[in-house]
């Protein structure tokens, strides 16, 4: 039988033409290029093996350094935000709570009262007396048509900074915030 191109059948016991009776050396006297591609498969595969496992350790060591600075920063960010938050809302309920009241000392304790409000709703534990500063554009400050001007301030300290390293470097940001409120022009005097 003789198959398409005159080469005898290998599955008969023949051999294709150029290869010698091994299979492994061609009839110029090279290797053949199936044997030169496993010696370089298996070098390769001998050099790559010691490789197994590094590329967990690799990620592990790579997430860690971007990770974990990313994951303070958004720390840092969120509670300087509540810090925002607390002392804009302080200052605008003490201004309002202030113009409301019947005199002024019972304006300035409902102010410090929404000051701690405010500012314990976010979690700082800053006193709210010595947070709120209170100005007013006449004297008396309740006076018909005058201006009460309401300032807050809160220093926010950085999360997971050990005490005695607060006392070393000064690693707080103070946030402020201020409100004006109008009294009354109509208000009678109580």
């Amino acid at each position: 039988m003789t198959p398409v191109g005159g080469l005898r059948s290998l599955a008969a016991g023949g051999e294709r033409p150029g290869a010698s009776s091994a299979g492994t050396v061609c009839s110029a006297g090279t290797v053949s290029s199936a044997r030169r591609l496993r010696r370089w498969w298996e070098a390769r595969r001998d050099r790559l093996r010691g490789d197994g496992g590094n590329a967990v350790v690799e990620f592990l060591g790579v997430a860690l350094v971007l990770l974990v600075p990313t994951v303070y920063l958004v720390l840092v960010l969120g509670r300087i935000q509540a810090g925002t938050f607390a002392v804009e809302g302080a200052a605008r309920e003490a201004a309002r709570v202030y113009v409301a009241a019947p005199d002024a000392p019972t304006g300035a304790a409902r102010a410090v009262t929404a000051v701690g409000v405010a500012l314990d709703d976010q979690g700082f534990d800053d006193p709210a007396a010595d947070a709120l500063a209170m100005a007013c554009s006449a004297t008396p400050c309740l006076t018909p048509g005058a201006q009460v001007q309401a300032t807050v301030t809160v220093r926010v300290p950085l999360p997971f900074v050990p005490s005695f390293v607060r006392d070393v470097v000064p690693l707080e940001v103070p946030v402020s915030a201020q409100r004006t409120a109008p009294v009354d022009a109509f208000r009678v005097g109580r």
